[in-house]
């Protein structure tokens, strides 16, 4: 009975993140475009599904990874081990991102889309095995105190360079990759692991030393993804050739047995931190769980939901985003599509649940000096202004370097500026802002766009927008707190 309770509360709360969406959505339909797509009822149900998958694989998170990864970083900060830190870092960070829902969906669109010239998976292990180092990186920051800002200046000049000799078919794919390692699984861990450091060390600050591992995990994807890209776009090969070749006489399974291998290919994704639990709990700290039927529990309704959430992306977030791209460009007036981007952009974040946990966080760990609802507009705001300028690049054909680089010139710039104390949290509050709804649903409006405009390569033009709503809320936050520091200064000198 507690279960379904909090099942309940889970579905609620997913339906409530849903919501904004819905609004903005049903807004265009009836007042702008005056018109029901045509498959409302597949859309709405699989709006639903994903609303149940998320509920289910949220309640499995709770049950399972959340208490027992607690408990593990626990255990390790206790016993003192710098090299067992590094290793667990390693573990959790490969093992939450390859189970990450927004990553699959978006590395299976990118293989779709190049014809399987980039492979999903070896782009998800890219993926999570850059976010496993990263995270190791982090809590060696932590444990020995060095600035966060250092590394990440060098990181996004590093960042900045690669971008530029990276050819244009995977740059903005590279750049959502990284935006979407942070989500649903990757975001509590993580941060609760930093923080958790940063508390239990003496001299370290929550706030400055327990922040960072987020932002981190955004950018060093960024820069292995584009390595690849150059590797499988360096042949001689024509953009769009298929590298890896299949049978084209082999039928996919159909009907119960494609249901089977679906819910096998979730299980084959949460493996990894499934086999990391075990291996650091009974191996390691050779300790038994102390609830291992409730464990296992939660890990099943982690499969479930999981498998739930991508059913229902191909039915409902997908054809939603692609759906209204197409409608709005057909209008020939593309001031509905910024605004279409401008609202959606907004609405999401706010309700974005990483958003509100990382906010309350920063509230507790900030003494009450920062305003965890002032945080939630900035950020929501910077997201907003970075899909409706994704757009813009979209409808003008623009060459999406120019515009990344020189956002991350812009926030290397606020970063030498910008209070020490604000920093590592304005980069993580850059990767919280792509959730579970809003990387699909922004993908197909990408993705949707570059189809719709003539002249428009969807592998070049349809990716990018979640590099965008990643960048943009860093320079709102950072600029934020340059302008309150230079008028609190006004104000003692006017004392």
């Amino acid at each position: 009975m507690l279960y379904l309770t909090s099942f309940g509360h889970s579905l609620l709360h997913a339906l409530k993140n849903l919501l904004p969406i819905v609004v903005v959505v049903v807004f265009f339909q009836l007042v702008i475009l005056q018109q029901v797509p045509d498959n409302l009822a597949s859309m709405t149900i699989g709006l639903l599904i994903v609303a149940v998958g998320v509920a289910l694989f949220l309640q499995g998170l709770e049950l399972s990874i959340f208490p027992v990864g607690k408990s593990l970083s626990n255990q390790f900060a206790k016993r003192g081990s710098i090299a067992i830190l590094l290793c667990f870092g390693f573990a959790m960070g490969f093992s939450a991102v390859v189970a990450e829902p927004a990553l699959i969906a978006v590395a299976q669109q990118a293989q779709s889309i190049s014809e399987g010239r980039i492979d999903a998976f070896t782009l998800r292990m890219l993926v999570a095995l850059s976010v496993g180092l990263v995270v190791a990186l982090g809590i060696f920051r932590t444990i020995f105190g060095y600035p966060l800002h250092w590394f990440m200046i060098v990181g996004y000049v590093t960042v900045v360079i690669v971008t530029w000799f990276a050819p244009e078919e995977i740059v903005g794919l590279a750049y959502d990759s990284g935006g979407v390692t942070t989500n649903v699984v990757t975001v509590p861990l993580i941060a609760a692991l930093g923080i958790g450091l940063a508390a239990s060390i003496r001299g370290r600050n929550p706030l400055t030393d327990g922040f960072g591992l987020v932002a981190l995990a955004v950018m060093v994807p960024m820069i292995t993804v584009q390595i690849y890209g150059m590797i499988v776009y360096g042949g001689n090969t024509e953009s769009g050739e298929l590298l890896l070749t299949s049978d084209s006489n082999t039928e996919a399974p159909s009907g119960p047995l494609a249901m089977l291998v679906d819910l096998l290919e979730m299980v084959r994704d949460v493996l990894p931190i499934i086999l990391t639990v075990i291996i650091f709990q009974y191996l390691v700290l050779r300790r038994k769980l102390s609830n291992p039927r409730k464990v296992i529990f939660g890990f099943a309704l982690v499969i479930l939901g999981l498998y739930a959430f991508v059913v229902g992306l191909k039915m409902g977030l997908f054809p939603i985003g692609t759906s209204m791209a197409e409608q709005l460009t057909a209008r020939n007036n593309f001031t509905y599509v910024y605004l279409f981007a401008l609202l959606i952009g907004f609405a999401t974040t706010m309700a974005e649940p990483a958003l509100i946990a990382i906010g309350k966080q920063a509230e507790e760990a900030a003494g009450g000096a920062l305003n965890g609802n002032v945080i939630r507009i900035l950020v929501a705001v910077g997201v907003a202004i970075g899909i409706t300028i994704g757009v813009h690049r979209i409808i003008t054909g623009d060459s999406i370097h120019y515009y990344i680089m020189g956002g991350y010139v812009l926030v290397i710039l606020l970063t030498v500026l910008a209070p020490k104390y604000i920093i590592a949290l304005a980069y993580d509050l850059g990767g919280v802002t792509t959730s579970e709804v809003t990387v699909p649903l922004v993908t197909a409006l990408g993705i949707g766009l570059a189809s719709s405009i003539e002249g428009r390569n969807v592998l070049i033009d349809g990716f990018g927008l979640i590099a965008f709503a990643s960048i943009f809320p860093i320079v709102t936050v950072m600029a934020y707190a340059i302008v309150s520091q230079i008028l609190s200064d006004h104000r003692k000198a006017a004392q």
